[in-house]
């Protein structure tokens, strides 16, 4: 119960520095523009005569898929900029202690913080993806085949940098946790075309590099179940056909994430978080 206090005053905090109110109007900025982008498909002519519906679709669907990329890339640097201050800000301020005092255990305070940022991120990145989709929906005419699915791998996207940072947070100013965290975010992402690259050419050792970022740093994984859940099939065909080639393509996933990923996501989630806990148990305040 005290854990929730303090997620709730993670909330308060983030409202009373307006940085809900930031992302809201820069993110509301970035979908008002993309949904024009999206309003002018349909005028794409080919030797003058418009697209047909089909191939309009088609290219929505790879316009969403680089527009949501995109939008990952936000949402870690959000979430990154919001968890790697919290404890470390705490201590250096004296909040910490402050709080600690109290009748309010370490673990409750970690795992408090740990809450108000979910609640945040799955606002944000789930409210974020939402809307734009409803707008490519209305401006265009097209809904990707599993909405909810790619809005729930997206929160957990997000879940897992912003936890990474929290748990470096523990020992590491805000800056140092912040850049180590979003370079380990891009390492992972590089990592996943990687690995494609040598799942394309049939090379064991550069394929099991790409498997080792995805399960050190599950981003790039998260991202891959992200984008299979826009892929119409007809996308889905045209990789098939291509083979192991277009593994290597970081805006296309053949299958869907593993249900064995899945649940070593959320190990890996609560892994991270109990680490975070014994850091700060062992740190003096």
């Amino acid at each position: 119960m005290r854990g929730l206090v303090i997620a709730r005053l993670v909330i308060r905090e983030a409202a009373r520095r307006r940085l809900l109110l930031a992302l809201l109007v820069l993110t509301l900025i970035v979908i008002a523009l993309t949904g024009w982008g999206f309003s002018r498909i349909p005028t794409i002519t080919q030797r003058g005569a418009p697209l047909p519906d089909v191939q309009v679709k088609l290219v929505a669907s790879q316009f969403l898929i680089v527009t949501m990329f995109m939008f990952s890339f936000v949402l870690a640097m959000a979430a990154v900029f919001v968890a790697a201050p919290q404890i470390s800000g705490d201590v250096e301020s004296g909040t910490a202690l402050a709080i600690l005092s109290r009748p309010i255990g370490r673990a409750e305070f970690v795992v408090g913080k740990w809450l108000g940022l979910f609640a945040l991120v799955a606002i944000y990145a789930g409210g974020a993806a939402a809307v734009e989709l409803g707008v490519v929906n209305a401006v265009v005419g097209y809904a990707p085949p599993e909405p909810l699915a790619f809005i729930a791998f997206v929160i957990v996207e997000g879940l897992v940098i912003m936890t990474l940072a929290l748990m470096l947070s523990t020992r590491l100013s805000g800056m140092v946790g912040g850049v180590i965290a979003l370079v380990l975010f891009g390492i992972a992402w590089i990592g996943g075309i990687v690995g494609g690259i040598g799942l394309a050419f049939d090379n064991a050792g550069i394929t099991h590099v790409g498997t080792a970022t995805k399960l050190i740093f599950p981003t790039d994984g998260l991202w891959r179940g992200a984008v299979y859940a826009l892929e119409p099939q007809a996308i889905l065909a045209t990789g098939a056909q291509a083979g192991p080639a277009s593994a290597a393509n970081p805006f296309y996933a053949p299958a869907a994430a593993p249900l064995s990923f899945e649940l070593y996501v959320v190990g890996w989630v609560v892994l991270v978080l109990g680490l975070a806990v014994y850091s700060f148990h062992t740190r003096e305040p």
